[in-house]
Parts: C-alpha cells; sequence; structure tokens
C-alpha cells in the first residue's frame, strides 16, 4: 500500500493510499480508525478522491467515532464484572 496524500486537519489524521486499483481514504481518530474504498475507475484521479473528503463526510465520521467508542466501552463492561 502506498501513501500518495496526507490531508492536514485539525481533529482527524487523514491519509489517502493507493493500493490494487483502488484509492484507500483513512480517517483516524485517537484509537479508532474508518476507511473507504472507491475503485481508480470511479474517479477521476486523486484530486476527485480528495474532493470527496468534505465536512458532511467528517461531520458524519464523527458521529460514528462517538458510536464505535460506546460499542468499545460496552464491550469493557464484559471484562469488568465481578
Amino acid at each position: 500500500m502506498r501513501l500518495v496524500a496526507d490531508i492536514p486537519h485539525e481533529r482527524y489524521k487523514i491519509q489517502i493510499h493507493n493500493y490494487n486499483a483502488k484509492y484507500i481514504v483513512k480517517i483516524e481518530l485517537a484509537q479508532f480508525e474508518q476507511t473507504f474504498k472507491i475503485s481508480e475507475t470511479d474517479v477521476n484521479g486523486l484530486e476527485d478522491v480528495k474532493k470527496m473528503i468534505t465536512e458532511s463526510l467528517l461531520n458524519n465520521s464523527l458521529e460514528r467515532f462517538v458510536s464505535m467508542r460506546a460499542d468499545w466501552a460496552e464491550s469493557f463492561k464484559t471484562i469488568n464484572t465481578l
């Protein structure tokens, strides 16, 4: 997997990779990560992929990160019961 772009953001670590004829967009927050895969044939290059990383996508990602954190916290309860 080859890193093709690192997009600066105040909250997230956002990277775009290229692998197996796909662009892979990774959005990270703390220990959680969301990955989106886009076929190279569905876009007209890296600039199109960058345009897809909108505020709306990032806001929705934040909601998923909050949900992921809640799910993970709930899972920890299963090992912390007496």
